[in-house]
């Protein structure tokens, strides 16, 4: 890397570095390093009357350091928590040679370090628990710094908050904000939680494509690329449903798959391009029973990871106990606009949308134009846990008809804090209904409907060989651990969330430089100096500029010959 492109502490410990190599001390060894111990385990169960927790062996990072002589202490941060350590010079270098820690310890070493120590559990006498270490091992050099976080009467100063910094940099985040940890470690229980439940009950976990020639199973925009051995255009898969239904068409009665899914559309604090959900299909079962699952499911999960059924989320204190309050979408929809549009056709209900200020367009066919009206007249007052039922059947091309009501299908949404966070139907079993309905589709997407499903020949032919009577469920991942954890944003529940390409200023090439007259070994130092552009050159003072690149050079110990204040002035003309 070239050294202009580095911070005065990087030099600083690039420089340790080589010092380090030179002592002979490997600062990246290969061999392994035995842990017995982690920080919160002594934390938690040292006794000062019992002396226990000696011996121990742990690793971490050197997060805060106090050098005082020939005494020091650092805090050590591990994967459970962090824990204060006690250095002496003559505990750590026993014998006549002190350099260890006189130059390696003191000196070479940095906040940000990784190191290993083998010492003794004791209370400081300011009465905090530490180890003494007896050995320190290096076993990673950091050469890049992290922020330095301090505390001064209860205030917190240079945190390393900001949310853009903190997703595009999730490494340093998880280093300097321990407690984001708690979000993954809870997103992991419920995981957990939700495979046991499935497990118990004998469902098989499965894998379908992610990459597919056809993309279905939810209105969405997909990813597209192409396959060079196939000479093909396959998508990447909106979700996995019409895979998952084949397989109980083969024989399974109940198989489930944790599912990374892609769709290629608006990016919010509730939306990412890759998200996660868990799909299941159960043989013999309908959207009824699929209710009951889903609260027993849920519920369980809130005990799993928060020991109540209630959870604080925002504001509001959410309650998953069994049962949650039902409404049919007609009824949510009079129920907090006062009219019903049960009973109306197209025009009425872009009439209704109209005069409601629901934003609406030409393509949008009728289940478009109910969806649009409860997403935005209702949806967002659902705080509690509450099921959407009996959905029109222009909204759900792969549902079954309901069973006493015209017009609808048997699906249900799960809606809570404001957002769907599941979706389920009595799944559509009829092979001839079921190709009218994607027929209808094709049609909406003449139209221009570009979430409209497409036709899929394959899945036809495999229910037309017979679906027994199944019940579906997708419920996404992300939005159900937001709430369960209190995120604000769904890039807190993603370690390594999509992020929008950072903006890079404006630099001119060489070659711009080398018309300008600027010799070529000192472009990179005039754009180090900030004159990025030969605009900002020719608008520059030459006596500044000179004064800042001789710096530079001198600095960076380049070793160039100073160009005088003249030949600046001729770069600058």
């Amino acid at each position: 890397m070239n050294a202009l492109n580095l911070s005065e502490q990087e030099i600083v410990r690039r420089n340790s570095l080589e010092e380090l190599k030179n002592l002979g001390i490997n600062p990246y060894p290969a061999e392994k390093y035995e842990v017995s111990h982690y920080s919160n385990e002594i934390n938690s169960n040292y006794s000062a009357e019992l002396n226990n927790y000696q011996n121990v062996s742990m690793a971490g990072r050197i997060m805060t350091r106090r050098i005082m002589g020939k005494a020091s202490f650092f805090e050590l941060q591990d994967a459970k928590g962090s824990i204060q350590v006690y250095v002496n010079r003559d505990i750590l270098c026993p014998d006549e040679d002190k350099e260890f820690y006189n130059t390696v310890f003191k000196r070479l070493l940095d906040i940000g370090d990784i190191v290993g120590i083998v010492g003794d559990s004791f209370i400081t006498q300011t009465g905090e628990l530490s180890v003494r270490a007896r050995s320190l091992t290096i076993l990673a050099k950091s050469v890049r710094p992290l922020p330095i976080v301090k505390e001064k009467d209860g205030q917190t100063f240079d945190a390393f908050t900001d949310p853009d910094m903190r997703y595009r940099q999730r490494s340093m985040d998880l280093i300097v904000n321990p407690h984001v940890k708690d979000a993954f470690l809870k997103r992991t229980k419920l995981t957990n939680s939700m495979r046991e439940f499935l497990n118990k009950k004998e469902y098989l976990e499965v894998e379908t494509p992610i990459l597919q020639p056809l993309y279905g199973g939810a209105a969405a925009r997909p990813f597209k690329t192409f396959h060079n051995t196939l000479d093909t255009t396959l998508y990447l898969r909106i979700a996995n449903e019409l895979y998952l239904k084949r397989l109980i068409v083969g024989g399974f009665d109940g198989v489930y798959e944790f599912a990374k899914d892609f769709r290629n559309e608006g990016m919010d604090r509730f939306h990412n391009p890759e998200f996660t959900q868990m799909e299941l299909y159960v043989a013999y079962k309908d959207y009824n029973w699929m209710m009951d699952l889903v609260e027993e499911m849920v519920e369980k999960i809130a005990l799993d990871i928060h020991g109540a059924t209630k959870v604080q989320v925002g504001d509001h204190t959410i309650d998953f106990q069994r049962p949650w309050k039902r409404y049919t979408m007609f009824e949510a929809i009079q129920e907090y606009t006062g009219i019903d549009i049960s009973q109306m056709d197209e025009q009425e209900l872009r009439s209704t949308a109209q005069k409601l200020k629901v934003e609406i367009n030409d393509a949008m066919g009728k289940g478009k134009l109910i969806d649009e009206i409860f997403g935005e007249m209702c949806e967002g007052k659902l705080i509690q846990p509450t099921f959407i039922t009996d959905y029109p059947v222009e909204m759900s091309p792969l549902a079954k008809k309901h069973r006493s009501k015209e017009g609808l299908v048997e699906r249900f949404e799960a809606i809570c804090n404001g957002k769907e966070i599941c979706n389920a139907y009595s799944e559509l079993n009829d092979p001839i209904d079921q190709r009218h309905r994607f027929e209808e589709q094709l049609l909406l997407a003449k139209r221009g409907d570009d979430e409209a499903m497409m036709l899929d020949e394959e899945f036809l032919k495999a229910i037309e060989l017979g679906m027994p009577p199944t019940s579906g469920l997708g419920i996404g991942i992300d939005r159900l651990a937001m709430i369960m954890t209190n995120s604000h944003s769904i890039q807190d529940v993603l370690f390594f969330p999509q992020m929008r390409p950072e903006k890079k200023a404006q630099i001119d090439t060489k070659e711009m430089y080398i018309e300008q007259g600027v010799t070529e070994a000192w472009i990179d130092i005039v754009q180090k100096a900030g004159y990025l552009t030969v605009k900002d050159l020719k608008e520059g003072n030459p006596n500044k500029i000179h004064q800042e690149i001789c710096g530079l050079n001198k600095k960076h110990n380049l070793g160039l010959q100073n160009p005088s204040v003249d030949e600046v002035k001729q770069w600058c003309k």
